[in-house]
Formats: structure tokens, sequence, C-alpha cells
């Protein structure tokens, strides 16, 4: 985690729709516009849950400048979106904020996908969507 960062507050993330039949991890990523959402290891915050419930709830302490929030259900424990055939398209579980997606146009955009404390209700939805 980087010292730098002062976090304003605590938001409640409601994470639903997950796949209890798959294995694996599920990876809850608060980033920073920088490394938004391929490069993990930037991400400023990461929580990890067992994906043994269809819904978890968590808290993520945010800072007071825009993010935007990733989740992954990484089903073969590699810390990293896995890709189908393609190498390309991914082949596991994934969710955003503010409900961005995944398109042809390739990983959503930072700027589709931020928050912001001033417009921020006290918790957030995130579905994940799977192949």
């Amino acid at each position: 985690m980087v010292s730098h960062l002062s976090f304003a507050k605590t938001i409640e993330v409601n994470i639903n729709d997950v796949d209890v039949s798959r294995p694996g991890q599920i990876m809850v990523m608060l980033f920073e516009q920088e490394g938004f959402p391929i490069h993990h290891e930037k991400a400023i915050q990461t929580l990890y849950l067992a994906p043994n419930s269809t819904t978890h709830k968590v808290r993520l302490s945010v800072p007071n400048y825009d993010f935007a929030i990733k989740v992954l259900h990484d089903e073969d424990n590699s810390g990293k979106t896995s890709k189908n055939w393609t190498g390309i398209i991914p082949s596991e579980g994934l969710g955003f904020s503010n409900g961005v997606t995944i398109s042809w146009r390739g990983a959503p955009k930072f700027k589709d996908a931020k928050l912001n404390l001033a417009t921020l209700e006290s918790s957030i939805d995130i579905s994940i969507r799977y192949p």
C-alpha cells in the first residue's frame, strides 16, 4: 500500500452474483487511475474472499479523490485475470464500479468506473459477470 494516501472514509461494497460452484478466490481491488484495471499490483487496497456465498459485504477505506473498484473471481488463484482461448477475452468473472463492463474495445476506462466521495452513497453494489 502506498503511504502518501490519506483515506477519507470507509464505504460498504455489496458484491453480488458470485458463482459459488466455481473455485478460487474473490479479489476486491481499489484503484487510483494508475494501473486500473489491468495492473493488480498497483491497487492501493486488495481484499481476498472465499467464493462461498452468492453475496458479500466488505468495507473499503477510500481516498478523498477519484477511485475505481474491480472485483475478480480469480478461479485459478493466479492473482490476475485469466483469458480464454483468444488470449483477449477474460475467462473469469469480473465486476466494476458503476456497472461498467468489458467490451469489444477492451478493458473499461477509469473515467467510466471512477467514483468520488462527493457523489457517493453510503454503499455501492457490484455484480460479478461471468463469461
